[in-house]
């Protein structure tokens, strides 16, 4: 315990510096964990947390006998695999392209460009998305007709709209997706890139052999990560993109505890629906984790 004591006296400004980090998880991430028990309880705003009659199982029960869970399942999966091999790349491309960029002017103009979306509201996002591809007026349909063609349904077509949502996700964060490998790809020394040059490797080579193995380890953990919120595919796009005829491809498990927990006050229920979806990304996280290991990687634990 002395040593201890020693310890935070000697690196108190490291500590006062993490403060508000550690303060953020703590109130924000795990006091609010108490409310997972509501799960387990029939909870009643009426009656209150503690009053409230515990029930055990019983919304999980319901959740995977709800004839709605597989579809649920095959939506929410699919928009998220759709997300990890189409848009989980391409933050790295564009970290790559970046890097070999030499104008530094062009670089933080085309940075400052990419970034921009990041900080526009998901309802705009959908807004704009709704003026451009709109099947009544909108700008393409207009291009269209007036080219000669006919009008495309761009919106209410269930067999493109998971595309639909992984290309706006791709042009809202792919750019600030490469803030991470930019600076990964920082620590990269450059008397490795001078060596390759000396034997005669081209640009292609260079990048193959001492750039994409450089940020191999932030690749790999940024995987793992993602893995764990692979059920998580955005409540608030969905919800704005949803409408009648695509509604069998667009209802995701967030949409659903909303619609079905939420809105009918049946908080338990919703809070289910959570936990199912948490202990899904755990499982991969810790799943994913292991094989990382298994190829020679240190993981995230």
């Amino acid at each position: 315990m002395p040593g201890f004591v020693q310890m935070l006296i000697r690196d108190y400004r490291l500590y006062v510096l993490a403060s508000p980090g550690l303060l953020f998880f703590l109130i924000f991430k795990y006091v609010p964990m108490w409310g997972l028990l509501l799960a387990f309880k029939d909870y009643s705003p009426y009656m209150g947390f503690w009053e409230s009659k515990w029930v055990g199982f019983k919304y999980f029960e319901e959740l995977f006998r709800n004839t709605d869970f597989p579809l649920l399942f095959r939506n929410t999966f699919a928009i998220s695999l759709m997300n990890i091999f189409l848009f989980f790349p391409l933050p790295i491309i564009l970290a790559l392209l970046l890097n070999e960029v030499k104008k530094q002017v062009f670089k933080r103009v085309v940075q400052t460009l990419i970034y921009l979306p990041h900080f526009i509201s998901w309802v705009v996002i959908v807004g704009i998305c709704y003026l451009l591809f709109s099947q009544g007026d909108g700008v393409v349909n207009k291009l269209l007709v007036e080219a000669g063609y006919s009008k495309i349904n761009f919106l209410s077509n269930p067999d493109t709209f998971w595309f639909m949502l992984t290309t706006q996700s791709i042009w809202k964060e792919a750019g600030w997706g490469t803030i991470i490998f930019l600076a990964a790809l920082s620590g990269i020394n450059p008397e490795l890139y001078e060596s390759a040059q000396i034997d005669g490797a081209n640009r292609w080579k260079q990048a193959v052999h001492i750039t994409l193995p450089g940020i191999r380890s932030i690749i790999v953990i940024l995987l793992i990560l993602r893995m764990g919120s692979i059920l998580e595919v955005g409540f608030e796009h969905i919800y704005l993109m949803t409408s009648s005829p695509v509604s069998h491809v667009a209802d995701v498990f967030d949409t659903y505890a909303y619609r079905s927990g939420v809105q009918n006050g049946r908080f338990s229920f919703a809070t289910a629906v959570g936990i199912f979806k948490s202990m899904i990304g755990l499982v991969l996280v810790v799943l994913a984790n292991k094989l990382s290991k298994r190829f020679g990687e240190e993981g995230i634990y």
